[in-house]
């Protein structure tokens, strides 16, 4: 009720307030406690909070902007039956998206925008998800992730009883996880946003100094070691923020590229960089992964689109050679043409026997691209899951918490 407040006397109608939200509640199946402190309600409620905000002043134009990224996939349905009773009431929705299969289930027409400029407007019954993906990208765009059956090999990344603190609450963040990524194959951590994903990945890269556990890489305890030294035995990290963790947007391009290997004798010899082979480098991976920028290497990174800076992130941790790559939402933000480029970059990885460990709030790219998924809730793997016997249902079940396998360390 904030800014349309009813008041008496001075004193605010909460009573009537009250009557209003639980009435606008029960009309559209929008379940809410009015009592409860939204701070302490799950992603999925205070979605129907927002909502009932704009219902409550009676809006008749209601944006939904990318509504969907931190839902479980029976949220998701919740939300696109609200919408499609919203509109049938007359109501005006205008929903900003870049995914496919929301697009198809809720809207009437569809306006494709392209690097700013209004593509087409499309009636969205007789148009295909691939001609919607050929109008976003300029191209044809494949669906399906093409992985050949690899037996996956030896353990590279072994992750024992670990526990991450969060330093201001005292509460435990990772709750003594363990589990195993192999040799040729992708690990998927699947869950909702803040259920420990983020720390159990600053823990294992470095950012974060682990409370207890081990992470071991090939059999070597990294655990204590710095993010350098876990670098040089053999692992990569694709950030979930690419601006805070990923690059330095005031360097150039090619110095974003050897912000890993600039120390090495290849690029510097007695402390002075070889800026020639700095700028060679550069130019084989600008050429190799199709990273465009107005100015080839000399490109100022924060100049670049947000896809092909997360090329360039991609570039750099891959032509590493890692053991062990670890991708964080890599595709987040991204069109479903540089999405399927990550993804072919991913799979390739694992079709030449590195381990990956992949976390995505994105389901369908968790079912489509992962080999195993473990689940996360409230710091703690409450699930694994095989992509091809598991549905979306049983996925979403597990990550909302609703259920748990009897063993709550998946190995």
């Amino acid at each position: 009720i904030l800014g349309v407040e009813t008041t008496k006397n001075g004193f605010l109608r909460m009573e009537e307030a009250r009557e209003k939200v639980i009435a606008l509640s029960e009309k559209y199946g929008l379940a809410v406690d009015p009592d409860a402190v939204v701070e302490d309600i799950t992603v999925g409620m205070q979605q129907r909070v927002e909502i009932l905000k704009m219902l409550y002043r009676e809006n008749e134009i209601l944006i939904f902007d990318e509504p969907t990224a931190v839902l479980t996939p029976q949220e998701i349905e919740e939300l696109i039956k609200i919408m499609k009773d919203l509109a049938n009431e007359g109501k005006s929705i205008l929903f900003i998206t870049h995914k496919l299969n929301e697009i198809k289930a809720v809207a009437d027409r569809c306006t494709v925008l392209r690097k700013g400029k209004r593509v087409a407007t499309i009636d969205v019954a007789s148009t295909s998800k691939e001609e919607m993906s050929e109008m976003m990208v300029g191209r044809k765009v494949k669906f399906a992730v093409e992985k050949a059956h690899i037996e996956p090999g030896e353990p590279v990344l072994e992750i024992r009883n670990l526990t991450v603190e969060d330093k201001q609450s005292g509460k435990k963040s990772v709750k003594d996880v363990s589990f195993t990524v192999r040799k040729g194959e992708i690990v998927c951590i699947a869950g909702i946003d803040g259920n420990g994903q983020s720390e159990l990945v600053y823990a294992i890269t470095g950012l974060l100094p682990a409370d207890g556990g081990q992470i071991l890489i090939n059999g070597m305890d990294v655990t204590n070691l710095s993010i350098r030294k876990r670098n040089a035995a053999g692992m990569s990290h694709i950030p979930e923020d690419r601006h805070k963790h990923g690059l330095v947007l005031d360097y150039t391009l090619e110095e974003n590229l050897v912000l890993k290997c600039y120390y090495t004798p290849i690029f510097q010899k007695n402390g002075f960089l070889k800026f020639q082979k700095i700028s060679e480098y550069a130019n084989c991976l600008i050429e190799k992964y199709d990273i465009r920028s107005g100015q080839g290497a000399k490109s100022f990174v924060r100049s670049m689109s947000g896809g092909n800076q997360q090329k360039a992130i991609v570039a750099r941790e891959i032509d590493l050679g890692p053991e062990i790559l670890i991708a964080v939402q890599p595709t987040r933000g991204l069109d479903v043409g540089a999405i399927e480029y990550i993804h072919k970059q991913l799979v390739a990885q694992r079709d030449e026997g590195k381990a990956i460990l992949l976390v995505s709030l994105e389901l369908e790219e968790v079912m489509n691209i992962s080999d195993r998924i473990l689940v996360i809730y409230e710091g703690e793997i409450v699930g694994e899951l095989d992509p091809k016997t598991t549905t979306l249902k049983e996925l979403g079940l597990y990550m909302a918490g609703g259920k748990r396998d009897e063993r709550s360390e998946a190995v």
